[in-house]
């Protein structure tokens, strides 16, 4: 493998980022930060007046391919691009801010911050052995974000979200200024979309949770996973047959999953960790300090940041781009995952690279009566 082979993400029109660019630019008629979808992506979604955005959790278009997510292909109509890196946290404040890493800042499912002195999981705002941390982070995100610029622009954004979720560190990250509507299965969510969807100029954010906590814990070849993927395909039925109209639901995801059983998962050594900070993920594992030599042994290729700084996305940067980001990357080799010695080693999928099976997100379309 070599990192030329490897694409970043399209932050010019096929990416997740650009997705939320162009519903924000349908909804309240004001440029945004980023560009809108691609002509021929763009013609894919129909115009509405208010549209039903659900995002499932760990769901890539290549997952589409299982048995059990034959109506969710159906109602495919092309792919995008998740945002590097491909993992959850990533993803969710693309979507919150219009912006890609590059400039809203999170770089990482774990992130060095540099006014903390240590890494932070910013799932669980917490160090990475578990210890809650004393930061507020509801302005952790740039200002305005996407839910302040639709409010500007008299509409109203809402999401609707597993009520486990409120009032936790990264809910106030991610939907500072977005009205919250917390649901406690998917039926609950599914009939909160739909009658939220009834008013006008509202963009309603559904996050729908299971698939990827399957695919986390019990693998895609598993029963649990089917499982997983039957419910969210119900939950997009649902919604699609509640839909009123003048509204239009966009499903997509936030990254793709891989599976690494445990003869595929390399244990960086505990000397290699001396003087050297971690974080990242383990498919593409950032390294504050010298990296170079740990590539020598292990089943990754090291990239010092100049090289493929792009992948986060354009510029302007976010002001602490630079403390933030690593001295560089090991890119874990195709069929390996990286663990350092706070890593969870009991996940069988993963993600966070750049394969195409990572990268790709579904386009998903569903009207009133459809």
């Amino acid at each position: 493998m070599t990192h030329d082979s490897l694409e970043p993400p399209d932050y010019t029109g096929g990416s997740l980022v650009n997705l939320v660019s162009e519903l924000e630019a349908r909804l309240t008629g004001e440029p945004t930060p980023m560009p809108g979808l691609h002509p021929n992506l763009a013609a894919l979604l129909p115009s509405a007046a208010t549209y039903v955005l659900v995002l499932f959790d760990g769901l890539g278009a290549r997952q589409l391919d299982h048995p059990a997510a034959a109506s969710l292909l159906a109602a495919s109509r092309g792919t995008l691009d998740a945002p590097f890196p491909t993992t959850t946290t990533v993803s969710l404040a693309s979507i919150a801010t219009g912006l890609p890493p590059s400039r809203h800042g999170l770089l990482g499912y774990t992130l060095w911050m540099p006014e903390l002195k240590r890494v932070v999981n910013t799932i669980r705002w917490t160090t990475l052995w578990g210890q809650e941390l004393d930061y507020d982070t509801t302005d952790f995100l740039p200002a305005p974000n996407t839910w302040e610029r639709l409010s500007a622009a008299r509409c109203e954004p809402i999401t609707v979200q597993p009520g486990a979720f409120a009032g936790t560190s990264l809910t106030r990250s991610l939907y500072r200024g977005c009205r919250f509507e917390g649901v406690y299965d998917l039926g609950e969510l599914a009939d909160a979309a739909c009658q939220l969807a009834r008013q006008p100029g509202r963009l309603v954010f559904v996050y729908v949770a299971n698939v990827d906590y399957a695919a986390h814990v019990h693998g895609q070849h598993s029963a649990e996973y089917a499982e997983a993927v039957s419910a969210a395909v119900w939950a997009w039925q649902a919604i699609a047959r509640g839909l009123p109209e003048g509204a239009v639901a966009v499903g997509t995801a936030d990254h793709g999953h891989l599976d690494f059983p445990t003869e595929r998962q390399y244990k960086i050594p505990e000397a290699a960790h001396k003087g050297v900070d971690f974080y990242g993920d383990g498919r593409v594992m950032f390294v504050r300090g010298d990296g170079a030599g740990i590539a020598d042994e292990a089943p990754a290729v090291w990239l010092p940041r100049h090289e493929m700084e792009s992948w986060w996305g354009p510029g302007p940067r976010h002001p602490t781009f630079e403390s933030r980001a690593p001295t560089g990357v090991l890119v874990a080799e195709p069929d390996h995952l990286l663990l350092h010695k706070h890593s969870d080693d009991r996940m069988i999928g993963n993600h966070g690279g750049l394969l195409r099976t990572e990268i790709e997100v579904p386009l998903l379309v569903a009207t009133p009566g459809r």
